[in-house]
């Protein structure tokens, strides 16, 4: 198992976790379409892993696109760790944070901007910082 600069005992991750940051970043969930709070927010600011703080994205890497998560078209160099996914019949590629694991949510091939790339990533999973 690959070691991170952040480790946590699950029940710290409990303690500091919210029940759907826990059930996301940490059991590789994921929230409901259209109903994170990130979804259509286009302030100005960067977004945080919600477990550690890592930077992951800046906001003017942040597209609408209509998927129902919210979207981006690129990472913070090094902020992430990128897995094969084959869940659910799937083939994807699972996006994690670099500095504790986290699960922040998947990277397609699809984006409609010069990088080609949809961060498809949960609400959950990053914070809000101007």
């Amino acid at each position: 198992m690959k070691k991170y600069s952040i480790e946590k005992s699950d029940l710290e991750w409990k303690e500091k976790l919210t029940e759907d940051q826990y059930r996301i970043l940490r059991l590789k969930g994921t929230e409901a379409p259209h109903t994170g709070k990130y979804n259509l927010h286009f302030e100005n600011g960067k977004y945080k892993c919600a477990g550690c703080g890592n930077l992951l994205f800046e906001s003017e890497a942040k597209f609408k696109s209509n998927c129902g998560w919210p979207s981006f078209d690129e990472s913070v160099e090094g902020s992430i760790e990128y897995i094969k996914d084959t869940s659910f019949g799937m083939i994807r590629t699972e996006i994690l944070c670099s500095n504790c694991g986290g699960h922040i949510g998947h990277v397609f091939d699809d984006g409609p901007t010069e990088t080609g790339q949809r961060y498809c990533v949960n609400s959950a999973s990053i914070e809000f910082n101007q």
